[in-house]
């Protein structure tokens, strides 16, 4: 499983021969890449927030993955037909998604389309991606990237996606003011129980800029046994 950061929450996820791109924005100062150079199979959205489907239009051949909220809105605002079960999927399902498995959970998070406030987008979601799909039983053999989404820290972490999906690698919202900051992420790290864990949703305006180092030093504070690694922009990591 490839896994690359294009600053802020968005993510290009490699798993086989099958693309995935989790909340597409581009407009910010860790990503040099040109969207129109990525050509996703598979279009995840966590939640309706502008900084989380800006760039949502420029994939409209992508199969939309989403609340049927969401994906009801993007349908209509950005013209995707097709859409993950037809209508999208919702928290606790999973659906596959050609090579991969995608498994919606909680986010505590807002989600007004938008940013606003006159129309919402149902709940806000993180995803769990495996190469397997999930089952009770567990699979040291099976490779699974957790995508927070925008949240704070939620008992859901420690007693659901940990035992039961078990991440090996989670990215996690760092930037804080807007959800949680480099302590809660820390704290975050050691209860999903990932062996590498990544930052993300930091330094794209002043609100949520960080000293990354904060972030390291909050995971081993936690006693987490993940690796907390940091991203440049653009920079592929290669989970096997």
């Amino acid at each position: 499983m490839e896994l690359t950061w294009h600053g802020h929450s968005t993510w290009h996820v490699v798993v086989d021969d099958t693309e995935l791109l989790i909340d597409p924005y581009f407009d910010n100062p860790k990503t040099d890449v040109d969207p129109e150079e990525l050509d996703p199979d598979y279009l995840l959205l966590t939640h309706g927030h502008a900084d989380h489907i800006a760039d949502a239009d420029r994939y409209e051949g992508a199969t939309v993955v989403a609340t049927p909220e969401l994906t009801g809105y993007i349908q209509d605002t950005f013209g995707h037909d097709e859409a993950v079960g037809g209508m999208g999927m919702n928290i606790g399902g999973t659906a596959e998604c050609g090579d991969a498995w995608v498994t919606m959970v909680r986010a505590d998070h807002s989600n007004g389309i938008d940013t606003g406030y006159g129309t919402s987008a149902g709940m806000p979601a993180g995803f769990v991606i495996g190469d397997k799909k999930p089952t009770q039983e567990s699979d040291a053999d099976c490779t699974t990237f957790y995508h927070a989404g925008d949240t704070g820290l939620m008992s859901e972490m420690v007693d659901v996606i940990a035992p039961y999906l078990e991440p090996d690698a989670a990215a996690l919202p760092a930037g804080d003011h807007f959800t949680m900051g480099p302590a809660g992420a820390g704290i975050a790290a050691d209860w999903v129980g990932a062996d590498v864990v990544f930052p993300m949703h930091y330094d794209t305006f002043p609100p949520i800029e960080i000293e990354t180092q904060e972030f390291v030093n909050e995971v081993k504070a936690a006693g987490a046994a993940a690796e907390p690694v940091v991203l440049e922009g653009d920079e592929t990591y290669v989970l096997e």
